[in-house]
């Protein structure tokens, strides 16, 4: 079966301290988990049952193989893996005594133009992923990077040429832009050849002033559909001018990382299932969806590993429901 979703970025391991509340100096003990929000987003798609494609670059090392069959092993396309002579990125992330994250350095103190994930030529994208699927899903981070940054050029004209809707996750994280400076407008252009944009409250904030997902959708009127995520207070949408909130679940939070992600792939999961036109009217089913799939993945430690099926978001949602 071809993938109907193309995820294009990053592919890394997360270095997850165990001791939550320490600053990165007096953390002596981590954790690796493979990420990166791009390839989070293709696992959870396969998960959820949704025939996924990751197209990123690995390095040549035991790193960038475990990934990459960690990839294939998910029944996730890998025909767009490229790799280079160059390390797998490996990122240190701290927790706070609430389990939030902070993305703050790179492994072995590479700096972070080094990794292998920023040498993705775009010359070497398999067209014939976009000649059969329905989304595109970028993050903004490989922007950060000349040759990657080329790379999401060519994956944008290929989404235009095939008609594939294209779905941005702004994913801000300051720690991979040598020059934050030159972020803003380059990611601003980027928004501009997106169909659907999600974005965590301060991405909105910063790219917008104003964390309305409907204000935002009419300043940019190419965009079909805005998500403003909120953590613990729920999301705010936009879809095809439907607009709404959904309020978090009340759930016990083990471990936050790729939440976002799991939450990305229910939309566009849902998008899969639902023609364009039904969008309106199921926009808060489809998003309630999402945020299931979000709230189940903090359950767990890790991205990947805690990310939940299809049945057991469909169970989840029936308990909610039968509990409303």
């Amino acid at each position: 079966m071809h993938p109907r979703v193309i995820c294009l970025g990053e592919i890394l391991f997360d270095r997850i301290s165990n001791q939550p509340g320490l600053p990165l100096e007096a953390v002596t003990t981590w954790t690796d988990y493979p990420g990166g929000a791009p390839a989070n987003v293709a696992c959870a798609l396969t998960k959820l049952g949704t025939p996924s494609a990751f197209v990123g670059a690995v390095g040549d090392d035991d790193l960038g193989q475990s990934l990459t069959e960690l990839l294939k092993n998910l029944k996730v396309d890998t025909s767009g893996v490229q790799i280079y002579p160059a390390p797998t990125r490996t990122v240190l992330v701290l927790r706070s005594q609430t389990n939030d994250r902070s993305f703050v350095a790179f492994g072995e103190n590479r700096d972070t133009s080094e990794f292998a994930d920023t040498q993705l030529q775009g010359d070497l994208i398999p067209v014939e992923l976009f000649q059969h699927a329905d989304y595109l899903v970028l993050g903004t981070l490989l922007m950060a990077y000349p040759r990657s940054r080329v790379a999401i050029e060519r994956a944008l004209q290929l989404a235009e040429q095939f008609f594939v809707k294209v779905v941005l996750d702004v994913n801000w994280r300051p720690v991979f832009w040598k020059d934050q400076n030159i972020a803003p407008a380059l990611i601003h252009d980027l928004i501009k050849r997106a169909d659907f944009l999600k974005m965590a409250e301060e991405e909105a904030a910063w790219l917008f002033d104003t964390t309305d997902p409907g204000v935002i959708a009419h300043r940019v009127e190419s965009l079909e559909g805005v998500l403003v995520t909120a953590g613990e207070k729920g999301c705010s949408y936009c879809l095809n001018q439907r607009e709404g909130k959904i309020p978090a679940f009340s759930i016990d939070v083990e471990d936050t990382t790729g939440a976002g992600d799991s939450f990305l792939a229910g939309f566009v999961h849902q998008l899969c299932q639902h023609q364009l036109s039904e969008i309106n009217h199921d926009a808060e089913h489809i998003v309630k969806y999402a945020s299931a799939a979000g709230a189940l993945t903090t359950l767990k430690a890790g991205a990947i590993a805690a990310q939940p099926t299809g049945a057991e978001v469909d169970a989840f949602l029936f308990l909610d429901q039968q509990a409303s």
